[in-house]
């Protein structure tokens, strides 16, 4: 699926987000969190002047991207993962239990790829793996100091993730039996999601409502979402 431009969202003191034009059927968004080594990317997705943007908000010398390293958070988001590494020169992360990521992964020579359990290697960020349905399993990202909450697929902002009134949905297939367990005891000053924009306010309360709200909201998500959700199902499957 091409992309031809890139918009950047979600900019904060510890990071950034972008958004690639040609891509608003599943309205995919990557992140960029900022550590003491450069930026670690997650799920990026690549678009002509990425390097640009990275460049622009790094601290690299020559006004080269600084970028520590790649991560691929859900089986589904591996698109441009190893290509990106690739240009930078840096491994691609895949939490354990993302094990789809490394089928659609294809690493150009010299790209490694590194397998990680509860945190992103030389950060402050820990992981936590998130399995909602079956054999879907994803890795939610926990940065404490600044109480950043990353979570890339069972939760959205997206339209095919929210119904009514919600600021933050989850995931149209998991909303009968929302990761309660693995998402709520978060507090988080903000959601970072891989669909849809942030949510900077209230945010704590925001993923309360989420999670609290998921099953009772399923009939009018059904009306609202269903048939969208089962299209983006086919695009992501075929991605």
């Amino acid at each position: 699926m091409p992309v031809d431009s890139l918009a950047v969202v979600d900019a904060f003191d510890g990071g950034f987000g972008w958004q690639a034009a040609g891509d608003e059927a599943l309205a995919r968004t990557s992140h960029a969190l900022r550590t003491d080594d450069g930026l670690w990317l997650l799920d990026p997705l690549d678009a002509p002047g990425l390097d640009d943007v990275l460049a622009a908000r790094s601290a690299g010398a020559d006004d080269d991207p600084r970028v520590a390293g790649v991560a691929v958070c859900a089986g589904w988001h591996a698109r441009d993962a190893a290509a990106v590494a690739a240009r930078h020169d840096v491994p691609v992360t895949v939490p354990a239990g993302v094990d789809r990521a490394l089928d659609h992964l294809h690493p150009p020579a010299g790209v490694d790829v590194q397998r990680v359990d509860d945190q992103l290697p030389g950060t402050d960020v820990s992981l936590r793996r998130v399995s909602p349905m079956g054999a879907w399993t994803e890795t939610v990202c926990w940065r404490e100091r600044d109480r950043t909450f990353y979570v890339p697929e069972s939760l959205g902002t997206a339209s095919p993730f929210v119904a009514g009134d919600e600021r933050l949905g989850v995931i149209f297939y998991a909303r009968l039996a929302p990761p309660r367990d693995a998402l709520a005891d978060f507090e988080p000053d903000r959601v970072l999601v891989g669909h849809g924009d942030g949510v900077f306010d209230d945010a704590t309360a925001a993923l309360a409502d989420a999670l609290a709200g998921s099953r009772k909201r399923f009939p009018r998500a059904v009306v609202e979402n269903g048939p969208r959700a089962m299209r983006n199902l086919v695009v992501a499957a075929l991605d």
